[in-house]
């Protein structure tokens, strides 16, 4: 049974896709998928039980879907033009396919481990992707393996350790990073008392009491965290930051970061 976080966060990304488009059908499967399920649960059981590590599941995987698809149509309403695009090879809706997909699954390979989860992350995704985007694009090879490609380039760099070039993987870089609020630490907190290397990041995103999207002043996206308090920065400087300096999109993003009551600090 999915949890009522998950059924919103699928509402909510479906809501973010256009019916009328192939990248809505594709957004219904996934959403839909049994065998996607499993594994992000179990992905999420490996991250928090076995690692120690904060969620890494189906909800998590499911934000930063949205906050993927979110950024990718404020780019699109900024004339901001997707590789694809660019390149003069795909549509929007083939590029918002890509993001779904990499976006989607992209932590999968936390069912296996946290050395190099993003190369079998690409292992575990690629038979499911294959499956999901024969449904869609039964009649074109092409586009298929286009979109299968990118889709992989999304998965594969999405800790922002390995050089990426597309708009649509840079996408999936920075929509990680930005799913740091507090609630995805609170069962890693309950469960790990006692203390150990790397706690850090366990108190720092537990500090972050919102992350907002929307359209920027300068840049096309603006991207806004409110903490409680000054611990946070140690989340958004070695993690968001980090992540964004590796993304081909740093050159849309505005960043700005406070505590509760005082005035926000501008990084980007």
């Amino acid at each position: 049974m999915k949890s009522p976080k998950e059924l919103m966060l699928d509402k909510h990304l479906l809501s973010l896709l256009d019916p009328q488009q192939k990248s809505y059908r594709l957004g219904k499967l996934l959403v839909e998928d049994a065998e996607i399920e499993s594994l992000q649960e179990y992905a999420n059981t490996v991250s928090i039980k076995r690692l120690g590590y904060n969620d890494h599941g189906p909800v998590h995987m499911r934000q930063v879907a949205c906050n993927s698809l979110l950024m990718l149509h404020l780019l699109h309403e900024a004339g901001v033009k997707t590789s694809l695009e660019k390149e003069e090879v795909g549509s929007f809706d083939d590029s918002t396919c890509a993001v779904l997909l990499a976006s989607f699954l992209h932590d999968l390979g936390m069912s296996v481990s946290r050395t190099d989860h993003e190369l079998t992350g690409c292992i575990l995704a690629g038979p499911i992707m294959e499956r999901l985007l024969a449904q869609v694009f039964p009649d074109n090879l092409s586009e298929k393996l286009m979109i299968l490609a990118l889709s992989n380039e999304g998965i594969f760099g999405h800790m922002g350790t390995r050089k990426i070039h597309s708009v649509e993987a840079g996408l999936i870089l920075v929509a990680d990073g930005c799913d740091m609020e507090k609630g995805r630490a609170r069962i890693p907190m309950i469960l790990n008392t006692e203390a150990k290397v790397g706690d850090i990041h366990k108190y720092s995103a537990n500090s972050i009491e919102s992350v907002t999207i929307s359209r920027g002043t300068v840049h096309p996206i603006k991207i806004n965290v409110m903490m409680s308090s000054d611990v946070g920065f140690f989340q958004i400087e070695e993690v968001l930051l980090a992540k964004i300096a590796m993304s081909p999109d740093k050159q849309y993003l505005e960043v700005y970061a406070s505590v509760v009551g005082q005035e926000p600090k501008q990084y980007l």
